[in-house]
């Protein structure tokens, strides 16, 4: 189905790459489910960039967030993908919502927040429990941002406790999470298109 929507995977992953990253997995898994919809797709991994700390657009000198927030501005889909550690998003995750929400200073031509009419996603992998907690602290704040939210508008997958194995490694997609994030992308597309023709109001 032929489409001019485009998605970004923002990758929060720890490891840089090539290093194999069970996050970039699900997110790219995802972006294949919205390229069966006519989605172009594009996934980065942010800690190949170097973001530094703060919550404005633009750090200055050698911040390359604003890089990754021009491509963020062309998306309509965010696919913002995390590790769980210690039981919390990555500390990549938590400084990509911490520069995205300079974007409540940001306006379109019509004076919309600059987030207005983007739809985006959450998905999260662990060898823990905590994704349920990830996913809501991540839609809270991506919401807050101007973001709209799909129902199920989350995939996620995580191991059973003491087990140390990754997502990379299993030899299938478990059924469920295979379900999830088809609806996920399927949700989204529909979301996003919607938004397209149908803007938010001005203020």
């Amino acid at each position: 189905m032929p489409s001019d929507l485009r998605a970004l995977a923002l990758t929060c992953s720890l490891k840089p790459s090539p290093d194999p990253s069970s996050s970039e997995s699900l997110a790219r898994q995802v972006l294949d489910e919205l390229t069966g919809h006519g989605v172009r797709g594009e996934s980065l991994r942010v800690v190949d960039h170097r973001v530094s700390p703060g919550v404005a657009v633009d750090m200055g000198q050698g911040d390359e967030w604003p890089v990754l927030r021009e491509k963020l501005l062309a998306a309509d889909i965010l696919v913002l993908a995390t590790p769980t550690w210690v039981g919390h998003m990555s500390s990549v995750a938590q400084r990509v919502l911490e520069r995205i929400n300079a974007e409540l200073s940001e306006t379109d031509d019509e004076g919309r927040p600059s987030m207005y009419g983007k739809v985006a996603v959450i998905a999260v992998v662990g060898n823990e429990d905590g994704a349920h907690k990830i996913v809501a602290d991540c839609v809270q704040a991506l919401n807050d941002c101007g973001f709209t939210i799909p129902a199920t508008g989350s995939t996620y997958w995580n191991s059973e406790a003491m087990n140390p194995k990754d997502y990379i490694d299993l030899d299938r997609t478990p059924e469920p999470v295979a379900a999830t994030t088809a609806t996920v992308a399927r949700n989204a597309v529909h979301l996003a298109r919607l938004l397209r023709e149908r803007q938010y109001p001005r203020p």
